[in-house]
């Protein structure tokens, strides 16, 4: 190891390629954390994303006109707005209205910190997309097959549990893929709000070493692995779920 950070730091000094996340340990330190945070951010979303999809498309099939109305207006809330614009909302103006607490230093701060925002703003934001994907694959599955299920004494949440929602989703896992690799993609916006996240911390070390192109070739390919990581596991997940005659 000792040998791979002094040549980086040769070349860095030979040809001006400045790789210090490789030869310095404390920028190598700072985008390790900032990576895990990137995959922490990343996996707590998706999970929050799919919760809010399978809960709003259930509810999009409630019998109460309101239920439908608030879900609906929901979808085209985060829908039709720019994350960035959700995000600064809801750190910048809902966040002004929440209580504070004093802090180990004796300092007032609120009690939802830029973390908690971007892990709301960036769930809500996916799973209003969410909610339609999971709407889809409902509508995809056979009303016969409903029927048969409320026949057998299931109650619509029990069909919906046992029935509707793993033929559903054999359906929509395609169109949920591609909304949750949008989704880690657009974890770069907690940026915006100081969440020390890959792009934050690369900043920082730009800032600091003026190695700006080595910085973004970095982000560049640490996306690219991160994100055919999680395509791969989804089209393994798919294949596992694939039903002869099915959602093919």
């Amino acid at each position: 190891m000792l040998e791979i950070s002094e040549w980086f730091r040769v070349l860095a000094e030979t040809s001006g390629i400045n790789l210090t996340i490789v030869y310095d340990a404390y920028d190598r330190e700072r985008m390790v954390r900032g990576f895990f945070n990137t995959i922490l951010l990343s996996g707590i979303c998706l999970v929050l994303s799919i919760v809010i999809g399978v809960v709003g498309a259930w509810l999009q099939g409630s019998s109460l006109k309101w239920t439908r109305r608030i879900v609906s207006g929901y979808i085209q809330l985060f829908r039709n707005t720019p994350p960035l614009v959700q995000m600064y909302f809801f750190f910048f103006a809902l966040g002004a209205l929440m209580p504070r607490m004093q802090n180990e230093w004796g300092i007032m701060e609120p009690i939802l910190s830029n973390w908690h925002w971007a892990i709301i703003s960036l769930s809500f934001f996916a799973g209003a997309f969410n909610v339609e994907i999971f709407r889809s694959g409902i509508e995809a599955v056979p009303k016969a097959t409903v029927e048969a299920a409320k026949s057998l004494g299931y109650t619509r949440l029990q069909a919906y549990r046992h029935v509707v929602l793993p033929l559903a989703l054999r359906v929509c896992l395609p169109a949920l893929n591609n909304n949750l690799v949008n989704l880690v993609k657009t974890t770069t916006l907690a940026y915006a709000i100081a969440v020390p996240e890959m792009l934050y911390v690369a900043n920082q070390i730009w800032s600091d070493s003026l190695n700006v192109p080595e910085m973004m070739t970095f982000l560049l390919f640490a996306y690219v692995g991160l994100l055919a990581l999680l395509v791969w596991v989804m089209n393994r997940w798919e294949r596992s779920l694939r039903l002869p005659g099915f959602g093919s």
